[in-house]
């Protein structure tokens, strides 16, 4: 059993440390994370320049790049391959929209676009706080899925616990993604040569938020376990837009 572990928060992350932590004994661990915090990266690779790995003074080896640049470097030619990838702990919620910006997830799908079986860890609120009840939730779901022999074909899952003392004794829910609104506008301000500069705005609340979403589970006080897939298609429009599209009738010459 051989267990790869990244994050988006960093190699000195806390979050990172507990869940290699709550990892040990499970199996042989691989640790490694961007150099720096690379919090909404999403599934970014760097193409416009070499990267380097380095190993920290805990072991953890860390890259000059993104949560994806870590996990396609590692199974890619770097480590050997692992039998599962853990994303996390991760500082604050990555549900429903969050989840298309989320270098923590996209940690989880580079290893699951490699058909390895990943899990992304999402603590609900900034912070820290309870992460050590956190960790032992992380462990509780790991431990499920290597008993159920869930190992043997690649899922992606994504797990956000509530910041809780209690976090392990509180119930699971299989959830789907909610919504939030369009997030609030840029922030304006002037650079010290006169310049406009914009920082993006902070994401919109939750809109749709509805029993059996994972807002709904974690406003609650539940784990919210949610599968995620990487087709975007919309099959439901595919019988749609041939007549919109004149039947995909090449343009005349």
């Amino acid at each position: 059993m051989r267990i790869l572990i990244a994050n988006d928060d960093g190699y000195l992350a806390p979050g990172l440390e507990a869940l290699a932590q709550a990892m040990q004994g499970l199996g042989a661990l691989d640790i490694i994370a961007p150099e720096q915090n690379a919090s909404g990266t999403s599934n970014a690779l760097t193409l416009n320049r070499p990267l380097s790995v380095y190993t920290a003074a805990n072991g953890f080896r860390y890259v000059n790049g993104t949560p994806s640049d870590c996990v396609h470097v590692a199974l890619t030619g770097l480590l050997p391959r692992p039998d599962l990838v853990v994303s996390g702990i991760n500082q604050g919620a990555n549900m429903g929209d969050d989840t298309l910006y989320s270098g923590t997830v996209a940690a989880a799908m580079e290893g699951f676009l490699f058909g390895v079986p990943a899990i992304a860890f999402s603590q609900v609120d900034k912070g820290w706080g309870e992460l050590t009840a956190a960790a032992v939730v992380a462990r509780a779901v790991v431990q499920r899925v290597i008993e159920q022999r869930m190992l043997e074909r690649p899922f992606l899952l994504n797990v956000n616990i509530p910041n809780r003392a209690d976090a392990a004794q509180r119930p699971w829910r299989m959830t789907r993604l909610g919504r939030r609104h369009a997030s609030e506008p840029v922030i304006r301000q002037t650079s010290p040569r006169g310049e406009p500069i914009y920082w993006i705005g902070p994401a919109g609340d939750a809109r749709e938020a509805g029993p059996g979403t994972d807002f709904h589970a974690t406003a609650e006080g539940a784990v919210s376990i949610t599968p995620l897939q990487v087709d975007l298609t919309d099959h439901s429009q595919l019988g749609e837009w041939p007549s919109i599209l004149g039947a995909l009738a090449p343009l005349p010459q």
